[in-house]
């Protein structure tokens, strides 16, 4: 389409294709806000049947407004539940329980984020549930772990908080900051879903399903890669630097004559590009900024003899000039900017699903990961709550079949 959206079309289809990677496999989703419902959303957009099974009030996401969508549903709700399909269940309840039993007795892969010990107060807990359903892949994603941890509140700020994110991000005078998602709820989603996909490889060996535990501490720490390796390795925890990067220089955030951009230096030889673009290629043989060793020795000389420079003419033109000379530059966008970027460069980032019955129409960024023989499928718009309460009670899933293996064990 023109605008880079590619559209579910005008009656899109709420089941997916059997060619679909992950199609003919069941979900019971019994997570909410952020890391599991991402999760979950992978698995659906290629393909799996995701039942979000909810509590009456739904999600907490759902009131998280402003802002909304054109049908006045929350969009951070919106962003990590589309091609799902919502299940009320009070757990209070005699029905609802009995209602959720099934769906995860029945399913593939139950997925959930409650407190430690919540599942097994209504004997949902994975040995519950495998006792019934041996092929079942079981993720749980918790804050802090099953043990010591269980206690504590979950939530990506206070993670980003204790687990050294936050010291490392903001300027070097200025306080701790956040960065401006909720990484740490992505991250471990994005672990989930490899956890799940890791697992149901083994289910095919073997016929048993696998338990997948991730928590947000573990995804932070791991995601701290050469910060937290640097910490291991010299036993000094590094303090923030701002836009600067603590191995590499230039690698940081600029002014030009209208706008920020930033430059990412990451080698001598893009840093002769760059003191050529920049009409001083002499800096490039100055013994204080000849190698990148010395660069960073000397980033506050280098920032000074680069500040002027820059600043003399529009980010834009810098861009240009610097690409042209294959040293790594860009603008500093904003989101919209951002997508309408992505767009210049064919990587068609949004998608457009519709509901034809309600005429609801959804837009979000596009699945980042890409099949040519099996591609994620966008069918249909974040569910209202309950949408598919009637449908469901009247659905019989077949039991999970057991095999021979699983008698053995």
């Amino acid at each position: 389409m023109a605008d880079g959206t590619r559209s579910a079309g005008s009656t899109p289809s709420t089941t997916a294709p059997s060619t679909s990677a992950l199609g003919g496999l069941r979900v019971a989703d019994f997570s909410r806000v952020l890391a599991g419902p991402y999760a979950t959303m992978m698995l659906a957009d290629f393909g799996a049947d995701v039942i979000k099974i909810e509590s009456p009030d739904g999600d907490d996401t759902r009131g998280w407004r402003p802002p909304v969508d054109d049908a006045g549903e929350s969009t951070y709700f919106g962003a990590v539940n589309r091609n799902k399909r919502s299940v009320v269940c009070d757990l209070g309840t005699e029905g609802g329980l009995a209602t959720a039993r099934r769906l995860a007795e029945t399913a593939d892969i139950v997925v959930e984020n409650f407190r430690p010990g919540v599942m097994e107060r209504f004997g949902l807990d994975e040995a519950a549930v495998r006792a019934v359903n041996p092929r079942l892949v079981y993720c749980s994603i918790t804050g802090f772990g099953r043990d010591a941890g269980a206690a504590l509140p979950g939530y990506d700020l206070l993670v980003q908080a204790v687990g050294g994110l936050m010291s490392i991000t903001g300027s070097p005078d200025g306080e701790p900051s956040k960065v401006g998602v909720a990484l740490v709820d992505v991250l471990t989603g994005l672990n989930a879903f490899s956890g799940i996909l890791l697992a149901l490889r083994q289910r095919e060996a073997t016929g048993r399903g696998s338990r997948v535990d991730v928590d947000l501490l573990g995804s932070l720490l791991a995601a701290l890669t050469n910060q937290a390796s640097s910490t291991l390795a010299t036993g000094r925890s590094p303090g923030r630097l701002g836009n600067a990067h603590p191995s590499i220089a230039p690698y940081e955030l600029f002014r030009a004559a209208d706008r920020d951009l930033v430059v990412a230096v990451g080698n001598d030889r893009q840093f002769a590009a760059f003191a050529k673009a920049l009409g001083r290629p002499e800096l490039a043989a100055d013994v204080r900024f000849a190698t990148n060793e010395s660069r960073v020795a000397h980033r506050t000389d280098l920032r000074e003899a680069l500040e002027p420079l820059l600043a003399g003419s529009p980010a834009a033109e810098w861009v240009a000039a610097l690409t042209a000379e294959r040293v790594p530059a860009g603008l500093v966008n904003d989101v919209a900017e951002a997508f309408a970027f992505a767009q210049t460069l064919g990587l068609d980032p949004v998608v457009t699903t519709g509901d034809p019955a309600s005429g609801r129409v959804s837009r979000q960024p596009a699945t980042p990961i890409h099949l040519d023989t099996a591609p994620a499928v966008h069918r249909t718009p974040p569910p209202l709550l309950g949408a598919h309460d009637a449908r469901l009670a009247d659905e019989t899933p077949e039991p999970r079949e057991r095999t021979d293996r699983d008698d053995a064990r």
